[in-house]
């Protein structure tokens, strides 16, 4: 089948150029290799397609019919190659991208809105999901993460932006709880458990003046798997949490929050953008992640 579509294109060149030669200038190879690309059509096909004579080519009246087939073969592999140039140049097509519910609506959809309305040739799905996403399996061109793909040689990484962990409380419970000065006193406190982290009732500190290490674990009646939960929670004085800078940054700017222990650290992460590997990504791929970096940098 793919030879006799090399062969219908071959035909359908020498039938444009009206020779073997302009032909083979055309497609880059040589006459022998045209005449020979004809022949095996025609012995396929069981017909002479071509008269043939030292001083022109003329078309059987087979090779007439058979021409207009060729041709439109021709015709629509040429618009479906523009149409995948265009997915791959332009701005159009569909874009998945996965994220978590609390990073797409705190930084995600911020960091995309005015480019997204830019841009209306794209079609853009997000899905938005605490749990691990298969790039393959969910068609997904890029997924947002707190860590590296390791090991997996068919994903890239975009680091975005280093995200620190903060322990805070509402300012209401601090008010009506023990003093937290040091982490051994967050052995009289609640911790309100996130339980989509690794360990989440583990927490390690480092002191940033000294650099000594604590690590201790915290006794938590209330569990959740929703970060927009747990904020709720510790907003209304139910205990302290952890969780990202980010996700808390606008409840402490406004004061419904307060970081507590700020003398100590708490391991940090590194935000990725997870994409497929390829030696070149589709446009569309490649400038959204040049928008979210500039985002993220910006922050």
């Amino acid at each position: 089948m793919l030879d006799n579509l090399r062969g219908m294109a071959v035909f359908a060149s020498v039938v444009g150029h009206g020779s073997f030669s302009g032909s083979a200038r055309e497609l880059g190879i040589t006459t022998s290799a045209v005449s020979q690309q004809i022949r095996s059509l025609e012995n396929e096909l069981g017909v002479v397609l071509l008269h043939r004579s030292t001083r022109k080519l003329s078309l059987t009246e087979a090779g007439e019919s058979f021409y207009e087939a060729a041709r439109d073969m021709v015709s629509a592999a040429e618009q479906g190659r523009i149409k995948v140039n265009q997915l791959r140049d332009e701005l159009a097509g569909s874009l998945r991208i996965a994220t978590t519910p609390e990073l797409g609506v705190h930084h995600i959809l911020p960091a995309l809105s005015t480019w997204m309305a830019a841009h209306n040739d794209l079609s853009i799905t997000f899905l938005a999901d605490n749990h691990y996403v298969d790039l393959i399996d969910e068609r997904i061109d890029i997924a947002i993460r707190m860590s590296p793909s390791i090991d997996d040689l068919t994903l890239s990484n975009h680091p975005l932006s280093d995200v620190r962990q903060v322990l805070v409380a509402s300012p209401q419970y601090l008010r009506h709880h023990k003093k937290i000065e040091s982490p051994k006193d967050l052995n009289e406190h609640q911790l309100i458990c996130i339980d989509i982290m690794k360990d989440a009732s583990q927490l390690d500190f480092v002191q940033t003046e000294t650099g000594k290490k604590t690590r201790l674990k915290m006794s938590s009646r209330i569990h959740t798997n929703n970060v927009f939960m747990a904020l709720t929670l510790a907003k209304e004085g139910h205990g302290v949490v952890r969780m990202m800078e980010m996700d808390a940054k606008n409840d402490l700017a406004n004061g419904n929050l307060v970081e507590v222990l700020t003398g100590y650290q708490l391991p940090s992460f590194v935000l990725y953008a997870v994409t497929l590997n390829r030696e070149q990504q589709p446009a569309k791929v490649s400038r959204c992640l040049e928008v979210l970096k500039k985002y993220f940098h910006a922050g």
